[in-house]
């Protein structure tokens, strides 16, 4: 139902904005500044534990087997 709502909207929209205009009209479309984004990073990742926990435990069990 939302969707039939917004195609009549939109439908209304497009014949009431070219009702009078019979391509006589010409306009520039209006220029838009890119959106900059910006991360910031950390000297160590989060999930660095992960590969020293595995080095670890291989260290740990190496020096179990010897």
């Amino acid at each position: 139902m939302k969707k039939i709502a917004l195609a009549a909207a939109f439908s209304v929209a497009a014949t009431s904005a070219f009702a009078g205009a019979h391509g006589t009209t010409k306009y520039d479309e209006p220029e838009v500044e890119p959106e900059v984004i910006i991360e910031e990073t950390e000297a160590q990742p989060r999930n660095s534990w992960v590969p020293l926990l595995m080095l670890a435990l291989i260290g740990a069990g190496i020096a179990v087997n010897q």
